[in-house]
């Protein structure tokens, strides 16, 4: 406020001092100084610059999967964050890779903070950009499944199987929706979390319920544990082992892969 009046009296004092100067030579002054122009100026100041971003929030692509890799090896990211998305994540990862080198901790990839991160890593390998699927009984699962955490559930083998960077985990018997009401099929995530849930649609209990697509959801089902294949569901994925699906619930979390293929 105080530059702002100082600048106000200067150019006052200016265009004043012009219109004098215009009367004393006998000129006739208006008010119309149009052509009286004061020269306007800023007060000096100094503004961060900051560096280009390389990659930052929202990049996405095979080389934001390249500079994931990287922070895999130095154990600042998760495998289970490597999926070609510059998330938030990846810019925590990024963060604390700046403040080991006494970098600004931006939370993106200027050109500097890249080229310390390749000298500090190696080129990743085919393996590390996309690990291969894990092989079960002789049989690997799907891709997609490889990477980060997932509910792998295959409608061939009626399996599912909770994997983590590529180790499975669990594995329990699952069944699947009646033909009018089939289990889809595709790649979800997990949406909410419902421990002791009941069905307002079919006025059933579906405890442990891990929801991924609209109503279908992976719960425990005593109509399975009780008649097995001879019945199906609603279009659920049903467990019949209530002890594995209790532990299963408590090591999901809500954003977790859920992949339902065919093998």
């Amino acid at each position: 406020m105080r530059g702002l009046i100082v600048r106000k009296l200067l150019t006052s004092l200016v265009v004043g001092g012009a219109i004098a100067a215009l009367m004393g030579a006998g000129m006739t002054a208006t008010a119309n100084t149009a052509d009286v122009r004061a020269t306007p100026f800023e007060i000096s100041g100094e503004l961060p610059i900051y560096p280009k971003a390389v990659y930052k929030n929202g990049s996405s692509g095979k080389d934001v999967r390249k500079v994931e890799a990287r922070l895999v090896q130095l154990k600042l990211l998760e495998k289970r964050y490597q999926d070609d998305d510059f998330g938030t994540m990846t810019r925590s990862a990024v963060k604390k890779f700046q403040k080991s080198k006494g970098i600004p901790q931006l939370g993106y990839l200027d050109q500097n903070t890249l080229d310390q991160l390749v000298k500090a890593t190696h080129e990743p390998t085919q393996a590390e950009l996309y690990p291969p699927a894990p092989v079960v009984d002789g049989k690997k699962l799907d891709p997609r499944c490889a990477t980060g955490v997932a509910l792998c559930i295959d409608k061939t083998t009626r399996k599912l199987r909770y994997v983590v960077d590529g180790v499975v985990k669990m594995q329990m018997d699952v069944r699947f929706g009646a033909v009018k009401t089939a289990t889809r099929e595709g790649s979800f995530t997990v949406g909410w979390k419902s421990r002791n849930h009941v069905s307002t649609l079919y006025d059933s209990k579906m405890p442990y319920a891990m929801f991924f697509s609209g109503g279908q959801a992976v719960h425990y089902s005593s109509d399975f544990a009780a008649r097995g294949y001879n019945g199906a569901s609603h279009g659920c994925v049903n467990v019949r082992d209530l002890a594995k699906i209790k532990i299963l619930f408590d090591e999901v979390n809500v954003g977790d892969k859920v992949i339902v293929y065919r093998s």
